[in-house]
């Protein structure tokens, strides 16, 4: 289902680490320890909104991520799913999936622009992949 022809916009290049690729997606995590922040990116090149996926891809994306939010909610307890496609700062579809708390510190509102980004260091991230490995496993 992914194209050859797929290229990772250079600011998520830069900004996510590779969690690997389902049938759709290039899965990225975003590198700020604040949040429990994953992107699916379709790897499906020239594609800026859903709408420009083919029927069977939307179909793909949307399992692919109602099952990445099941998931990080029962690892990181969350109080809710954020999931959005912005393209403001990136045109390049990309689906933002972040579990928030209740006592996170931008709560109620958007997680951009409240902070700047921690990276992660590498036993925690380490630790991270490792509670999301199971989840990659499902999308793949």
């Amino acid at each position: 289902m992914a194209g050859a022809d797929f290229h990772l916009h250079d600011r998520l290049a830069a900004d996510t680490i590779s969690l690997g690729r389902s049938q759709l997606c290039d899965i990225r995590l975003m590198n700020d320890r604040a949040w429990a922040w994953v992107i699916l990116v379709p790897a499906v090149a020239g594609i800026r909104e859903i709408y420009e996926l083919s029927e069977q891809q939307q179909q793909r994306l949307l399992r692919e991520s109602s099952l990445l939010s099941r998931g990080m909610m029962d690892v990181f307890s969350g109080d809710k799913m954020n999931v959005a496609a912005l393209g403001n700062m990136v045109p390049q579809l990309h689906l933002h999936h972040i579990v928030r708390h209740e006592n996170d510190p931008a709560w109620p509102g958007p997680v951009w622009g409240k902070q700047a980004p921690v990276p992660y260091a590498s036993a925690e991230l380490d630790r991270v992949r490792g509670l999301l490995a199971p989840i990659v496993t499902k999308l793949q």
